[in-house]
């Protein structure tokens, strides 16, 4: 067997371990009525904040590492993004979760590029040769402009730099920025639902959620962005 497949399958058995045990370890604690409840939420949402407030440096970091592990194992950004905003608000929150994943995508780099650098050439370079002189220009510029606009899978994207040989320096500094502006909009939006709970003892119906100003604005940022990367992602990819 290939020295990547076993990876892949060592891999795999790790991530399930993992999920299994934390679910494990979730339901042998609560029942699922409580974790839904509004008063559940409610009550460990103020002792999340009272802990945060007396311990920021060490709730920053221990978030920070919690993202990382969760980049490797899940990939996607915007539960994590959320729970930034929730905990830390839409400022603090999008500078810590944009370390955190950047961070996670560049470790995510390192490995592939290490392990999987001609499995990623085989399956990709067809695919993106068109990009291969544009990062050769200027690897910061590109990468951000690539991380802005999204459109790959985010697991796809942190491993698919290693086509064009990008250094890890400049790998991370074009994740974060890239990353930046649409964390932004995505942490206000959990930060939004933590003002939220904040004002309302009772549970606030759907409709008072969606017409809320911390959320439909950042859902209306969200939108724009949308439409403005759809339109230079065609650009991006085609020239």
């Amino acid at each position: 067997m290939e020295k990547s497949k076993k990876i892949k399958i060592y891999i795999g058995i790790f991530y399930s371990i993992l999920l299994f045990s934390f679910l494990f370890i979730i339901s042998s604690k609560f029942s699922f009525e409580e974790i839904t409840s509004y008063s559940f939420i409610q009550i460990n949402k103020d002792k999340l904040m009272n802990f945060k407030e007396t311990n920021l440096i060490f709730t920053v970091t221990i978030f920070i590492i919690l993202t990382i592990f969760w980049v490797f194992l899940l990939g996607f950004a915007s539960p994590i993004a959320l729970m930034g905003g929730f905990i830390f608000g839409k400022w603090i929150g999008t500078i810590v979760v944009g370390v955190g994943l950047s961070l996670g995508a560049t470790f995510i780099y390192v490995f592939g590029n290490y392990f999987f650098k001609d499995f990623i050439k085989k399956k990709f370079t067809e695919k993106f040769k068109k990009l291969e002189n544009k990062f050769k220009k200027n690897e910061i510029i590109y990468l951000i402009i690539f991380r802005l606009i999204g459109g790959i899978p985010f697991q796809i994207a942190n491993l698919m730099p290693a086509l064009f040989n990008v250094s890890t320096k400049n790998y991370f500094i074009g994740t974060l920025i890239g990353l930046l502006p649409p964390l932004f909009i995505m942490v206000s939006l959990g930060g939004g639902i933590e003002s939220i709970l904040a004002q309302n003892e009772a549970a606030p119906s759907l409709i008072d959620l969606l017409f809320s100003q911390e959320i439909y604005i950042p859902i209306l940022g969200f939108i724009f962005l949308l439409i403005v990367t759809i339109i230079c992602r065609r650009r991006f990819f085609k020239n």
